[in-house]
């Protein structure tokens, strides 16, 4: 089963700028894999037409069977809610508590406040912060803030996690723990797309890897050719 699907895409800015040219890919249910490319290659740009705050200038992109391209208006919500987003400066809201954090994707959608605690401290126990739940993200290390927006984007169990470099600002040995978080994600049904430019961290997860190259892709290497 197909969660994510590019089919020729392309994305042209104003100016004429191709972000994007001809991308076709396929994203499996249960599936972790990576994007990689330097700095301008078009990955931010998918991640933003997965997660429609751009469009593609040509190509569909197909989400589940929902074509993008025709979702519209209030629907633009319903589709995010089936899309958690990890970002590498974790995004936490400092005056208000971890649980709190966590609990605003749920609040947002009005879901009833005693399956918004469930919830919470599910995705908590998940990230091994359920004790410290009251703090504030100031209280927390860099990785444990990482660990909370890890838990704020699966606390709706959406289909799939995307990561825009989530490990950029974390030593190596923060960096494996977050990435062991993203591993256990797809037997739990959510599959799990990270942008990383970390090449030492792709070879030691030994994922399937995307690679964009000037708006391309121009390999789409399988966990058995990236160990070699």
């Amino acid at each position: 089963m197909t969660v994510l699907r590019f089919d020729n895409v392309s994305k042209q800015y104003a100016g004429g700028h191709q972000a994007l040219v001809d991308v076709s890919f396929e994203v499996g249910a249960g599936e972790m894999l990576f994007v990689t490319g330097h700095s301008g290659a078009g990955k931010s740009t998918l991640l933003k037409l997965i997660h429609l705050s751009e469009r593609p200038s040509r190509g569909a992109v197909i989400f589940g069977e929902r074509n993008l391209l025709k979702v519209r208006g209030g629907r633009v919500a319903l589709h995010r809610r089936d899309v958690g987003a990890v970002h590498q400066d974790h995004r936490l809201l400092h005056d208000r508590s971890i649980a709190e954090n966590v609990a605003l994707p749920l609040i947002l959608r009005g879901t009833r406040r005693a399956e918004i605690g469930k919830r919470v401290r599910s995705a908590l126990e998940r990230i091994g912060l359920a004790d410290r739940e009251k703090a504030l993200p100031a209280q927390l290390s860099a990785g444990e803030q990482q660990r909370v927006g890890i838990a704020r984007a699966i606390v709706s169990e959406p289909r799939l996690l995307v990561a825009d470099e989530p490990t950029g600002n974390l030593d190596p040995t923060l960096a494996a723990e977050i990435m062991q978080l993203f591993a256990e994600l797809p037997a739990r049904g959510t599959s799990v797309l990270v942008v990383s430019h970390d090449l030492a961290l792709l070879k030691q997860m030994r994922k399937r890897v995307l690679v964009l190259d000037h708006g391309r892709l121009v390999d789409d290497i399988s966990p058995q050719d990236l160990a070699e």
